[in-house]
């Protein structure tokens, strides 16, 4: 592992040496400099200070990567119910898949699903695995750690695709961990080298930065992405791949974790699934004013969402929030008003199909990904707009 030296001996100045880091992570303990865990390896201590700091690179491992071949997709699904950000991925592994000739695999756990594997092989699944079993009727984690890490062992696949919902973010860092291996969260663009490295591109720094990252020297390479961010393909008329039923010892599968009663969630209409959005943005004036909001989602048959600012004043709830904090979506429409487009909003909704914006400044960074736009206040716009509809 890399890390950075530090020569005590050409200390002069602590409090110089210490206050370079703009992390915290240098402090004094016992009457030495000593690196914390807060170290972001941004490595500015060691240009601007190179007599004290020194980088040292680290061992890198060495993996054979024509060991490990397929790309598989985790299914995520609530009693056999598949989340359909499985189907999302199945789509974007096939296309990697292509690239580098690779089958296309999915992991499918839980307890009496047999029967639902069919409908995964109906999107061009080479194969999907299938571990069936009581013990995985309800969601645990240790039990369903040890059947992925039995798979992984078993078929070794190169990349492992997992959904970005509360059971994939919960799993996927874990099943990492046991492989020392790399994962990316949230992914917003994925693509795949000839020699099977995975390219991972996700927004950093408070979506400020797009990080591209990958992981050359560990397999399997792990990557999770949100609903909504890629497309599902089509279904197929003939069906190709294969149902492998696995087994698994029993032993594995025993969890410290009890489930004594199961209280299922009231569904709610969300906006990852409306095909109509109009968007509130920091342009509203007042909650009151966003009654205009709801008639012209009301007349479209859409749904209104808005940004962060005002949720953070008390007037929307987070469950309707669109951006890297909030929620993915990919609407046939989306009407923004007063949204400036962030680069944080815009991650959240630029795969919509058509972007339609209002806002009273014409630089405003909106237009850039906007399909039409009208420079005007939106409290004349949308007036006009709903005497017309």
């Amino acid at each position: 592992m890399a890390y950075i030296k530090i020569n005590q001996d050409n200390i002069k100045d602590k409090n110089k040496a210490i206050k370079i880091c703009p992390f915290s992570a240098i402090e004094e303990k016992n009457g030495l400099i000593n690196i914390t865990s807060g170290c972001k390896m941004c490595k500015i201590c060691v240009k601007q200070m190179p007599d004290i700091y020194s980088f040292i690179e680290g061992k890198q491992s060495k993996i054979n990567k024509d060991d490990w071949k397929g790309i598989t997709v985790y299914v995520d699904h609530v009693e056999g119910d598949i989340h359909p950000v499985t189907y999302e991925l199945i789509g974007k592994a096939k296309e990697m898949a292509k690239k580098i000739n690779h089958p296309v695999y999915c992991l499918f756990s839980g307890n009496n699903i047999k029967h639902k594997a069919e409908e995964i092989l109906k999107y061009g699944v080479d194969e999907v695995f299938v571990y069936d079993n009581e013990e995985l009727e309800d969601f645990r984690i240790e039990p369903y750690t040890a059947v992925f890490e039995d798979f992984i062992n078993n078929v070794q696949p190169t990349i492992i695709l997992v959904g970005g919902t509360t059971v994939g973010r919960s799993l996927a860092p874990r099943v990492a961990a046991r492989f020392k291996t790399g994962l990316t969260a949230d992914c917003t663009i994925l693509d795949v080298r000839e020699n099977t490295d995975l390219d991972q591109i996700r927004p950093a720094f408070g979506g400020n930065i797009m990080a591209h990252i990958h992981t050359p020297n560990h397999r399997p390479q792990f990557a999770t992405v949100r609903y909504k961010i890629f497309d599902a393909p089509e279904k197929l008329q003939k069906i190709n791949g294969k149902i492998t039923e696995c087994k698994i010892d029993v032993e594995k599968l025993k969890s410290n974790i009890e489930v004594l009663e199961i209280k299922k969630k009231e569904k709610v209409k969300s906006i990852e699934e409306a095909e109509v959005i109009v968007v509130a943005g920091n342009g509203i004036k007042k909650e009151t004013d966003l009654k205009m909001i709801h008639q012209l989602a009301d007349k479209l048959g859409g749904m209104v969402a808005t940004t962060r600012p005002l949720i953070e004043a008390g007037w929307t709830e987070a469950k309707d929030q669109i951006g890297l904090s909030g929620r993915t979506v990919k609407p046939k429409l989306i009407i923004t008003c007063g949204v400036s487009g962030s680069i944080q909003f815009v991650a959240g909704m630029n795969s919509s199909d058509v972007i339609f914006a209002i806002n009273n400044d014409p630089k405003a960074q909106i237009f850039d990904v906007a399909n039409y736009g009208i420079v005007g206040d939106l409290y004349e716009v949308i007036p006009e707009l709903l005497k017309k509809m």
